[in-house]
Formats: C-alpha cells, sequence, structure tokens
C-alpha cells in the first residue's frame, strides 16, 4: 500500500494549515466549559493541561500492546505475507490510538480550547488518527485475504483493501480542507471500515462451517469480539453513563469501555491470532489441515 503512505503523509501535512479550525464543537463550549465537562489537571505548575488522565492511561497502554503485537506478527512472519500485513496493520492502528490519544485525551484542552473564545471539534492529531485507522483496518483485511482465500478472490479483496483506502484518504482531505464535518468524523470511519471486518466475518464464518480448521475459528471468534465490543461502546453512549457518572465525580467515558475492551481484542489477537496466521493457496486444504494439528 505504497499509494496509501504517501497519501497519508500528504494529508497530514496538509490538514496541518487546514481550515479545520474553523469546526466549532457543538454546542458551543468555552474552555472553563470544557474543563467542567471532563477531568482536567495542570502538569506540574507548568501551564499546561492534562485532561482525562486516567482515560490517557488507558489509550497509552492500548497503543503500545497494539504495536507490541505488530512487532509480534512480524518477528513471526517468514515468508508469510499474511503475517507481514497483520504487522503492518496492528503497527498502523498502535500508532493511530497514540494518535487519537493525544487529541482525544491528553491534551484535548490545549489543541482545541487553550487561547480560544470557543473550543474547536477537531485536531490533525484525530486526521492522523482516522487515515492510520482505515490503513490498519484494510491491513488486516490483505492479510486475510492471504490467509484464507486465493486466485481471483483475493486479487479481488486486495484491490478492495487498496481502493477504500484511497478513497478514504482522499475524502479526509477534502473534509479537512472544505471544512466539511461528516468526511472526518468517527462515523465516516465507520462507514468505510465496517465493509472490511463483515467480508472477514463472512470468509471465515462460511470457511469454518466447511472446513472447522482452528484458523477461521479463532478469527471468527476475533469478528465476534470486535463486534461486541462495538455494541457495548454505543450502548454505554447513548445511555448516557458518561454523564451521570462524572455528575457524581466518577470519570469513565464510553471512550473508556472501548478501550478496555479492545485492550482484551488485541490481547487475544497477539495471543490467539498470531500461532494461527499463515498463508493458503488453492491446493492448500491439506497443508490447512496439517498445520492445525501440529498447532496443537
Amino acid at each position: 500500500m505504497t499509494k496509501f503512505a504517501v497519501t497519508a503523509l500528504s494529508l497530514l501535512g496538509l490538514s496541518a494549515c487546514g481550515r479545520i479550525d474553523t469546526l466549532l464543537w457543538q454546542p458551543q463550549t468555552t474552555p472553563t466549559q470544557w474543563c467542567e465537562s471532563m477531568p482536567c489537571v495542570e502538569l506540574f505548575s507548568s501551564g499546561v493541561i492534562l485532561t482525562q488522565p486516567s482515560s490517557t492511561l488507558l489509550i497509552c497502554a492500548l497503543g503500545l500492546m497494539w504495536l507490541w503485537v505488530g512487532w509480534r506478527f512480524w518477528h513471526n512472519a517468514g515468508e508469510q505475507k499474511s503475517r507481514r500485513w497483520w504487522s503492518i496493520a496492528m503497527t498502523l492502528g498502535g500508532i493511530a490510538a497514540i494518535s487519537a490519544g493525544t487529541s482525544y485525551q491528553a491534551f484535548s484542552y490545549e489543541l482545541k480550547c487553550a487561547e480560544k473564545a470557543f473550543c474547536t471539534w477537531t485536531s490533525w492529531w484525530e486526521i492522523a488518527y482516522l487515515v492510520l485507522q482505515i490503513g490498519s483496518v484494510n491491513a488486516m483485511l490483505a492479510g486475510v485475504a492471504y490467509a484464507c482465500i486465493a486466485g481471483f478472490a483475493r486479487r479481488l479483496l486486495l484491490t478492495y483493501a487498496l481502493v477504500n483506502t484511497v478513497i478514504y484518504c482522499f475524502l479526509a482531505a477534502a473534509g479537512a480542507f472544505l471544512p466539511y464535518r461528516f468526511l472526518i468524523s468517527f462515523e465516516m470511519l465507520v462507514l468505510f471500515s465496517t465493509p472490511a471486518f463483515l467480508a472477514c466475518f463472512l470468509i471465515n464464518g462460511w470457511r469454518y462451517i466447511k472446513k472447522k480448521t482452528d484458523k477461521d475459528k479463532i478469527l471468527l471468534r476475533t469478528w465476534i469480539i470486535m463486534f461486541l465490543t462495538n455494541v457495548l461502546y454505543y450502548a454505554y453512549l447513548l445511555l448516557g453513563y458518561t454523564e451521570t457518572l462524572w455528575s457524581n465525580g466518577f470519570w469513565f467515558s464510553e471512550n473508556d469501555v472501548l478501550h478496555v475492551l479492545m485492550l482484551i481484542w488485541v490481547w487475544y489477537v497477539g495471543s490467539a491470532v498470531v500461532g494461527i496466521m499463515y498463508d493458503t493457496e488453492p491446493s492448500s486444504t491439506l497443508l490447512e489441515r496439517s498445520a492445525s494439528k501440529n498447532h496443537h
């Protein structure tokens, strides 16, 4: 995905000088109101405000775990393209998590509110997160393509992953420059990433029904855990538990729910998926069964 890397770097450089600062938080929020709505602490009397300290620790731990799992895939890759693509996916996901934590949690006040009448809605750190995350998702899809299908179907899936990534990057760039809120929203990311997860679920579900291999069973569990993670995230968000708990002096947001559950997901990938990820070929059914037995 060389084109993706070039596009992503270009986007980061351009969006930093874009017009996203004209997008204000809705409803309009002053810096004082921002720190009333979430924990804010001054760092060592430096004048720098750290936002959501506990959430910052969670997202940093998640980012580091993504990177560690990415290293595990690369260290054990050998000639397996599927593991190399998953290594890329987990590495991009780790950088994305740290970038997101910088703007959504740790320094959200400094990036969006400091010295402003009203807090802004996003920052270029969040644009970076969106671009890196879509790259991560489509790299996972490429890994599944090499691990589970072959021939024309594999080429079709790899082409989709590349095209989806490039289109998303250009739309995100447009969203930063117009600026247009929806194009650089989390909802837009979900819209573009969902088909990849759905494709992986269907591929591994169908293969597990047909072949009952450990590889498909473990990957199917991976997508089910991801699905449940998102369901619980949205349930917590819609039920308004963040505001309810914060009104009682306790901070645990919907993003914290997401990050705790994603820690479980990433741990599962690092402990279970690494060992069963290997490339498949048109005539590899017997090899898959042999590898599945050797795994035990």
